[in-house]
């Protein structure tokens, strides 16, 4: 009979040197498998479930408590590395044991480090692990274990969902406004003046007055014409505002669903010897 034992690594150079050594001890292991974020089956957020494996797919006998499984995964998504192997039971032991000499993240230590920084998922992480690595039984519906005396017992696992319901961002559309800058021609009319000096000879016969005794003398008459330009200048005022916002509300939503639960019903057989195992008259069904 085998058993599936797990150990996670910070890198995958560490898993692979950790199969090698598993090999190069000549352990009774099969389907040794490494899985990290290229896996199939990885998620980047939420949990595996018993109906949704993720990366535990391809693991045939791997069952382990959902904390164990969840711890590990949160491994794989910090970067870790995870590897699977079937051993079979003689030679768990020795398994664990070369597992634990390879560099093995010691999964309770991690966990707890995780939590300490605000890591909250699963009441115990990693239960019942043997620190560095753990070995986990049969997967399946339907699950034969030998127990320590001997005896064998038929086990069915008693299975119940609950109802998650949370909350995620989704777009809702939205609006984008672009400020851009455009030229307008503007034509506009302005008059303006402009002055001009004109000079004229007239002839003229008069007699020379006594007034006009300085006649004679030397004189200069200086007269300057100006003009008017135009003048462009620019002043800018605001005359528009565009305000983007965004208002929330709130409703309630009701979520109807169902969820499933395994339920036993027990037929006990009084006349067979009990030692022995037997169905026949029903009794009051226990679950």
């Amino acid at each position: 009979m085998a058993t599936t034992i797990t150990a996670l690594f910070d890198n995958r150079a560490d898993a692979e040197a950790a199969k090698q050594r598993l090999q190069d001890a000549r352990v009774d292991a099969d389907h040794v498998h490494l899985h990290d974020k290229s896996s199939a089956g990885y998620r980047e957020d939420g949990y595996s479930s018993h109906e949704d494996r993720g990366i535990w797919d391809s693991v045939k006998n791997a069952f382990a408590p959902d904390e164990d499984r969840h711890t590990y995964e949160e491994g794989v998504r910090r970067g870790g590395t995870l590897l699977t192997a079937d051993v079979d039971d003689d030679c768990i032991d020795e398994a664990v044991r070369v597992l634990e000499d390879a560099n093995t993240v010691d999964i309770d230590d991690r966990s707890s480090q995780w939590r300490s920084s605000g890591w909250n998922h699963g009441a115990t992480a990693a239960a019942g692990s043997a620190g560095a690595a753990a070995a986990f039984g049969s997967y399946g519906n339907d699950t034969d274990r030998d127990t320590v005396r001997g005896e064998r017992e038929e086990v069915i696992p008693i299975v119940e969902e609950n109802l998650v319901v949370g909350k995620r961002d989704v777009s809702r559309g939205g609006v984008r406004v672009r400020s851009y800058v455009s030229e307008t021609p503007v034509h506009e009319q302005i008059r303006l003046r402009n002055e001009r000096v004109d000079v004229q000879r007239r002839s003229v016969d008069l007699p020379l007055s006594a007034a006009d005794g300085d006649a004679f003398r030397e004189r200069t008459i200086d007269m300057t014409a100006t003009g008017e330009e135009a003048v462009v200048g620019k002043n800018a005022r605001v005359v528009e505002e565009v305000v983007v916002s965004k208002t929330a509300e709130e409703h309630v939503e009701n979520i109807d669903e169902t969820v499933r639960r395994t339920d036993v019903e027990i037929e006990r057989d009084s006349d067979l010897d009990t030692n022995r195992s037997g169905f026949g008259t029903s009794d009051k069904p226990v679950i």
